[in-house]
């Protein structure tokens, strides 16, 4: 029997939040904050409607996230989040010591891993999850980007 609260399953949810992004013009990055199967944020890139360069996904369910709980650390909840982390999202994630990110597409030029970027002594990173279906959005959104310039 397959558990119905797996990363597979809260990817898919990170992957609608992208969907919203793609929708609004946003690069299509989506995330979700989950702590005891419970999604407690969702959110994706706000840069283009904000105006503002640090509105990543990742950024954005961060503060949902610790507003939600009433403080700053992030310890036992799990980021899912469809793209792997810039290193100005994995330091945010590493000051809020969440437990464990789950990403889907790997960011060989701007991601974490390729930057050298640490996450928090205790947190546990995992790539790959629905990857296929995150690249595939990315992919889709640049594709359009470049037809209409």
């Amino acid at each position: 029997m397959i558990e119905p609260f797996d990363d597979t399953y809260f990817m898919k949810k990170a992957l609608q939040e992208a969907e919203f992004a793609y929708e609004a013009g946003e690069v299509p990055v989506g995330a979700v904050i989950v702590v005891q199967n419970r999604i407690i944020a969702r959110a994706h890139n706000l840069t283009e409607r904000l105006n503002d360069v640090t509105a990543h996904a990742e950024m954005q369910a961060i503060t949902a996230a610790a507003n939600f709980l009433g403080g700053k650390y992030l310890k036992d909840c799990t980021l899912y989040v469809t793209l792997e982390p810039c290193q100005m999202c994995a330091g945010a994630l590493y000051w809020s010591q969440i437990s464990r990110v789950v990403y889907g597409a790997k960011d060989d030029e701007r991601g974490c891993a390729a930057l050298g970027v640490k996450m928090h002594p205790k947190t546990k990173i995992e790539g790959g999850i629905l990857e296929k279906e995150a690249s595939e959005i990315l992919k889709r959104f640049f594709i359009q980007k470049r037809n209409l310039n």
